[in-house]
């Protein structure tokens, strides 16, 4: 797979690995979202020992990564017995020998001896401490990996130099791969999210329709049965998770709406919301002006546009997915998607929001969120506190352009909401897929700025 941007988290690990010291980094992150082919773009022309730790047995596993050690450093395998002596025996091969040693998905090893981040705690204090060399951790489980790598609770905990929570591509840095104009480019990532390998999968010289057909609702394709792999990557039994999942992708965001929809008693529900923002698979947001601690007014949302889609379109529809997948795309994602895509515009838009801000477009604002009390809902408040400054934003994925109505309904909703003194700054923005009526940019104070797609992209 072509290696895409993480431009900053190479640096992290260029700038750890010349230091003059010993370093141990832990590289996390979902399935799938590029953290191996960002230790091979880091071990590149450099001397490393590459472990990819797999579901087997533990013996099976301690041997192929003593063979690894020994074929490095050119030297006959040596008889080992069990962690303890494997990591010992690289402890004096790295005493003569500056290298980047990477284990990869290490929770596999874990699985089979719970005592492995005990070996790992002498190896670092006794042996790597005493080296230049790079001790890289990486793993798919992400709650294995902050259980028994970073917890509080671990042997390893307080010796990390470093870690690095590998994180999808925002749309910004997915327009590296997405190659359409930017309004199906912002579709296409309505669907794909920023998933490294879910983006190379589309073919860009295809229409989005067609991808979606070949790559996600033919039952041979890849994307057909990810969710469901990637859950089991974390969770023994993912039925009940994934019927919260399919809920709040179909609209059911509030605890009673998803208790309602998954006949879910709140108490276990509870337990169960927690353990999915745990696994970064969904998201809890307050009003932007409210206490997130204090806050009873929660909504949850799927935190990935890929699993969004799927819990949406695929996971309902299998059975007939099977049989008629044409069916499917026709009478139920086609009339729909527009209304899935315009979630993701409105990410889209508090992306461009925080660029306009890096680039001084628009003024500075400390909390960039969405706001909602009863019936009113604003897209997206910037709030400044220290300057009493608040912004006021809309965005519209509609067919025809915005008019004067939004800047009345935007002005009107603003008054409803309370924050800062009366003397407050008030500052507006629109999104519009189809651009403004003519006339509307004149008509607007000075204190307004409206974004196009073609505005959008040259910030983005």
């Amino acid at each position: 797979m072509t290696f895409y941007d993480r431009a900053e988290e190479l640096d992290a690990l260029d700038t750890a690995f010349a230091s003059p010291d010993h370093d141990f980094y832990v590289v996390y992150g979902r399935r799938r979202v590029g953290k191996t082919e960002l230790l091979k773009e880091f071990c590149t022309d450099r001397p490393h020992i590459y472990f990819l730790a797999a579901q087997e047995a533990e013996d099976r596993q301690r041997e192929k990564f003593v063979e690894k050690v020994a074929d490095h450093f050119d030297d006959r395998v040596p008889r080992i017995d069990g962690w303890d002596q494997a990591l010992e025996y690289l402890g004096e091969k790295l005493a003569a020998e500056r290298i980047v040693v990477a284990i990869d998905e290490f929770p596999y090893l874990v699985e089979e001896n719970d005592s492995l981040p005990s070996y790992l705690q002498s190896f670092v204090d006794e042996q790597l401490r005493e080296t230049e060399s790079m001790l890289v951790l990486c793993g798919s489980s992400v709650s294995t990996m902050e259980s028994e790598v970073l917890g509080h609770e671990s042997p390893l905990y307080g010796r990390r130099t470093g870690q690095i929570d590998v994180q999808p591509f925002s749309f910004r840095q997915s327009q590296a791969v997405i190659d359409y104009d930017i309004e199906n480019a912002i579709r296409s990532f309505a669907v794909t999210g920023g998933t490294p390998m879910y983006l190379t999968l589309f073919d860009y010289d295809l229409p989005l329709e067609k991808n979606i057909r070949t790559q996600i609702l033919s039952p041979t394709a890849v994307l057909y049965n990810e969710p469901e792999f990637l859950l089991r990557t974390e969770l023994r039994n993912p039925a009940r998770y994934m019927s919260i999942l399919e809920a709040i992708a179909t609209g059911h965001t509030t605890p009673n709406e998803i208790s309602g929809a998954t006949g879910i008693d709140s108490g276990p529900l509870s337990k169960y919301l927690l353990t999915l923002r745990r696994l970064r698979l969904i998201d809890r947001e307050v009003p932007v002006t409210a206490s997130a601690k204090q806050s009873k007014r929660s909504r949850y949302h799927v935190a990935d546009e890929f699993l969004r889609f799927w819990f949406r379109f695929v996971e309902p529809n299998r059975s007939s997915i099977q049989e008629a997948p044409d069916v499917v795309y026709d009478g139920t994602i086609e009339p729909n998607l527009p209304a899935h895509v315009a979630t993701t515009f409105e990410d889209v838009c508090r992306e461009t929001v925080w660029e306009a801000i890096r680039r001084g477009h628009l003024e500075s604002y400390s909390e960039v969120g969405r706001w909602w009390y009863g019936e009113d809902e604003i897209d997206i408040v910037g709030l400044a506190p220290d300057a009493d400054r608040i912004l006021f934003a809309e965005c519209k994925w509609t067919s025809e352009p915005v008019g004067p109505a939004l800047v009345s309904q935007l002005r009107e909703k603003a008054e409803r909401v309370r924050w800062g003194p009366d003397t407050r700054e008030e500052e507006f923005a629109l999104f519009s897929k189809r651009g403004f009526v003519d006339g509307l940019v004149d008509d607007v104070d000075g204190n307004w700025t409206l974004y196009g797609l073609s505005e959008m992209r040259a910030l983005l």
